[in-house]
């Protein structure tokens, strides 16, 4: 069991992005999904990881450096394949994508996740995301639910 660094373009990399697509739009309206593509995904200010069980790709997540409401990386595509739940690969992606942004320099993350996802926003909590409102781009949406955590600072 492994993480790595993915491309976007790699065939079993994009089956992934497809289950999460279906996963997504089948909880949520066209204009609640904020979900990164492949071609955004493969940009230089993206770090996008996978984990690796039994040499299928069975996990993803990733984080996008953003400067558009300071400087902040912005947690996105977090996504478990069923038969995978429930064993803390998202703790484990979380963590590294995490600590890698930390050597980066980073200090502020946010995410935008949402209102049928109760087991992401109990992991976010858990992480010690805080709730904001909208940040960046996003506008209000009675699906979404916005989050932050500053690096480098404990939570309890």
């Amino acid at each position: 069991m492994t993480i790595e660094y993915l491309d976007a373009q790699d065939g079993e990399v994009r089956d992934i992005i497809a289950r999460s697509d279906a996963y997504y739009e089948d909880m949520y309206p066209p204009e609640s999904n904020h979900l990164e593509d492949e071609q955004a995904l493969k940009q230089g200010n993206v770090l996008f990881v996978g984990y690796r069980s039994d040499d299928r790709l069975v996990a993803c997540g990733a984080a996008k450096l953003m400067q558009d409401d300071g400087d902040y990386a912005e947690i996105k595509r977090v996504f478990v394949d069923q038969p995978y739940r429930g064993r803390g690969l998202s703790i484990k992606i979380m963590d590294f994508i995490e600590g890698e942004l930390m050597r980066r320099g980073v200090k502020l993350l946010r995410l935008e996740t949402g209102v049928k996802q109760p087991e992401a926003i109990g992991l976010y909590d858990k992480l010690g995301y805080q709730r904001r409102g909208p940040y960046g781009a996003y506008g209000p949406d009675p699906y979404s639910v916005f989050m932050e955590k500053r690096l480098g600072v404990k939570h309890e």
